[in-house]
């Protein structure tokens, strides 16, 4: 019996799946701003967002320096600010606390902006995702915040932890994909606490391995 030859009849190519694009409501629960000399952040009742983020804020600016992120680019190389908010959620936030063995987390230490509230996994919601606030201004999403050893520090310093360094690596172990997002601004305005937010997540392309 002649054998076939495999190579006539080549496997088909593994196909891309397509995760259609859908809509999510949700709530800016609680909003903060950071003095321009340091990144942990104050509470306030209202964020005037510029092209350049929060007018003053820390992370404000319509370019930054690159750091220990951006490891293609020599050490303080000018680029676009695609950081200029922080945004975190209750939810994550107490689980990073419960593995840490802390009693809580709050926002303002690790340089929060904006608690959404009505997200489920916020850290998870892909590069792109748009935020319509209901009083004009839109945040376009630039993707997840990876936890640090500074934030873990400034955690560590507000608990009293006995050891303020093991506590400081031990954040960016435990916060891994909980730490929220990094954003910019596509469309200025100003942002209320309390306020509305339409959530659009888009299209997603999940390849093959």
């Amino acid at each position: 019996m002649q054998e076939t030859n495999l190579e006539l009849f080549p496997a088909a190519e593994p196909t891309v799946d397509i995760v259609p694009s859908r809509k999510l409501t949700a709530k800016a629960a609680a909003l903060y701003a950071a003095p321009h000399d340091h990144f942990e952040t104050r509470a306030v009742e209202e964020l005037l967002l510029g092209f350049g983020g929060i007018a003053g804020d820390f992370h404000g600016g319509t370019t930054r320096r690159s750091g220990g992120r951006e490891p293609w680019y020599p050490r303080g190389t000018e680029m676009r600010n695609e950081r200029q908010l922080s945004l975190v959620a209750a939810d994550e936030l107490a689980t990073v606390a419960q593995r840490m063995g802390l009693k809580e987390i709050k926002p303002e230490w690790i340089g929060a902006n904006l608690v959404i509230e009505g997200v489920p996994h916020l850290s998870m919601l892909p590069a792109g995702s748009l935020m319509f606030f209901k009083g004009g201004a839109t945040l376009k999403v630039d993707g997840q915040n990876k936890p640090c050893r500074v934030a873990g520090q400034s955690i560590a310093e507000h608990v009293g932890a006995p050891d303020i360094n093991a506590a400081a690596l031990l954040f960016p172990k435990e916060a891994k994909r909980l730490r929220g997002l990094v954003a910019w601004v596509e469309k200025p305005g100003v942002v209320r606490a309390g306020e509305e937010i339409s959530v659009r997540v888009p299209e997603q392309w999940i390849y093959p391995a």
